[in-house]
């Protein structure tokens, strides 16, 4: 199944369930914070079943937040995918990046 699929899917459950249009944007995006935590909560644990439970639930309410803001997710996406797509430079032990062209700092 394909993104748009899914996202679709989600929007239904979420209508019939009055999600939208009784939450908010901010609520939605609050409770994307609260599984952030437990995706993060996961990850340091090791647990693969379980973060990939808390990314699912961490799309879905983005995908809540972006409908209660109007935003298309796929446009959302394409655009950030624009702006980094040709963007150059490496991934630091330690999880930072560097752009080409800029010196890390020591």
């Amino acid at each position: 199944m394909n993104f748009e699929t899914l996202q679709a899917n989600v929007l239904q459950w979420s209508k019939h369930r009055q999600i939208i249009p009784n939450s908010t944007a901010q609520a939605q995006f609050m409770k994307a914070v609260s599984e952030m935590g437990e995706l993060s909560d996961a990850i340091m644990k090791g647990r693969k079943g379980e973060a990939s439970d808390a990314l699912g639930d961490v799309l879905v309410c983005l995908i809540n937040t972006a409908a209660l803001l109007e935003i298309d997710l796929v446009q959302a996406l394409a655009g950030a995918w624009d702006e980094i797509k040709d963007r150059k430079g490496t991934m630091l032990p330690g999880g930072i990046f560097v752009k080409e062209g800029d010196a890390p700092k020591a």
